[in-house]
């Protein structure tokens, strides 16, 4: 009988549950569960979805190990008890916006408040990180921020669940998830309460009473399963943020980036060294190997071409035909994107843009196409910034589920200027959770090397143009008042 591992991605949207072979990485069975819509959630849907997902893989009784791969940033707070004080606030929630700009002020203001927290905590705050959620819970309902015992991230509550444990002190998290908060340092492996406490509005004593997870090293043993569900004998890895479970799923090493059109955009990569950017553009943060993954992420990622497709009344696949029956640079109309607001650039409240509309534009081909080009513009301002920080490209793989649609496999290489490799669709996240789960069980120094999917190569005729439209227009979009 093979030894059986289990991955969780429990994401934005939903919960997917992966259950392979520790050996070989074969796919033994799976199951998934949605999650509510929104940016604020209570965390009992996750673990419901959580245990709708795993009976639909067929439980856990026969699996040796599990990890939890879990969107990064969100806000889980609990009082003494345990008890979870209010709906978490997800990454995607931009009610914090000016939190983040008053914590950059406190500490300089402008660049040199920026700097200040890049060379801290490797980031500068924005509305994602959970930092800001903080002072905004401090300053918005601050009966709730006096009852805070312990902060927790999604998937350090959920490892937490599994264990079946109501100790505060037992919370674990790893040093992916960690990095995302605003409070970690990565390249230091340590927290910092002095920043959480500026975020609560508390001392730095009192700041040093909440219980922050235990951060795990990458292969060792969180804890073990609920024995009173009958999972005793489960081994609990550390688990990782999103965007690093992936890359370990992908078995990304120096040099590969990600590129993920999921509900957001991300760029990812690989680096041997911490990367600390302090325009914001590019966030340093640990990977879930012992290195490190610096990111760019936007906040509008395939609801972009969700939305364009309603627009228009098609389906993705039509949405897809549209776009690639018209030319690059859509007749010289262009898609500012910011839909729900932005991340990358720091515009938490600004709205998207169609500009440069004419008699030639106003077609449903054009209007598909710079819907194409505009998300996938964005994220090549976010590749750009990487490369100007000096982090190695040498591979560019497309995932997510809008890397599906055949107009972004060919329009990327355009956009990008250089070739796409689009592997099989497939779970990520839970693979980087269920490969890390293998790892801690096997006790090895390295993760195992699992058959990692076939990809396709997409090659294009680099399109600059597109790119030198898009960077003259992106400017002219404002934050609302």
């Amino acid at each position: 009988m093979p030894t059986l591992v289990a991955g969780i991605d429990s994401s934005t949207q939903s919960c997917k549950v992966i259950i392979r072979d520790a050996e070989t990485g074969a796919q033994v069975r799976s199951g998934s569960a949605k999650h509510p819509e929104g940016s604020e959630v209570a965390p009992s849907a996750w673990w419901d979805a959580l245990l709708t997902a795993l009976e639909q893989a067929g439980g856990l009784d026969d699996v040796a190990a599990a990890a939890v791969g879990g969107q990064q940033h969100g806000m889980v707070v609990l009082d003494a008890d345990g008890e979870v004080i209010r709906e978490a606030l997800l990454w995607n929630d931009t009610r914090s916006a000016d939190a983040a700009a008053a914590l950059i002020e406190e500490l300089g203001g402008g660049v040199e408040g920026a700097a200040a927290w890049t060379s801290l905590t490797g980031s500068v705050p924005v509305a994602s990180l959970t930092v800001t959620k903080l002072r905004w819970l401090a300053d918005a309902e601050p009966e709730n921020a006096r009852r805070v015992a312990a902060v927790a991230l999604p998937h350090d509550w959920l490892t937490w669940r599994l264990s079946g444990s109501t100790e505060l002190s037992e919370l674990t998290t790893d040093r992916s998830d960690a990095s995302g908060t605003g409070y970690y340092d990565p390249s230091a492996g340590e927290y910092r309460y002095d920043l959480l406490a500026r975020a609560l509005r508390i001392t730095e004593q009192q700041a040093r009473r909440i219980v922050l997870p235990r951060v795990v090293a990458p292969h060792a043993q969180a804890g073990t399963g609920d024995a009173s569900r009958g999972w005793g004998q489960l081994v609990l890895g550390p688990g990782a943020g999103d965007n690093a479970a992936a890359a370990l799923g992908l078995g990304m090493g120096r040099g590969d980036v990600a590129i993920s059109i999921g509900t957001s955009g991300v760029v990812s990569a690989v680096s041997r060294q911490p990367i600390q950017d302090p325009t914001g553009m590019v966030t340093g943060f640990a990977d879930a190997t012992g290195q490190f993954l610096p990111l760019a992420v936007t906040l509008n990622g395939s609801r972009v071409l969700d939305g364009a497709a309603q627009m228009l009344g098609v389906d993705h696949d039509g949405l897809a035909d549209l776009a690639l029956a018209a030319g690059p640079g859509a007749d010289g109309l262009t898609l500012v994107p910011y839909l729900e607001g932005e991340r990358t650039p720091n515009l938490p409240r600004a709205t998207g843009s169609f500009i440069g509309l004419s008699l030639a534009s106003m077609n449903p081909q054009d209007v598909a196409r710079a819907a194409v080009e505009g998300l996938l513009c964005g994220l090549a301002d976010g590749l750009e910034a990487m490369t100007a920080r000096g982090v190695p490209v040498e591979s560019i793989k497309l995932i997510g589920g809008a890397a599906r649609s055949a107009a972004v496999q060919q329009i990327a290489p355009a956009v990008l200027g250089r070739e796409v490799q689009v592997p099989e669709p497939g779970e990520y996240v839970a693979d980087g959770a269920a490969r890390q789960a293998a790892w801690v069980l096997s006790g090895s120094e390295h993760p195992p090397s699992w058959t990692t999917s076939e990809v396709r190569t997409f090659t294009a005729e680099p399109t600059p143009q597109v790119r030198e439209a898009y960077a003259a227009r992106r400017g002219l979009i404002a934050e609302r008042g």
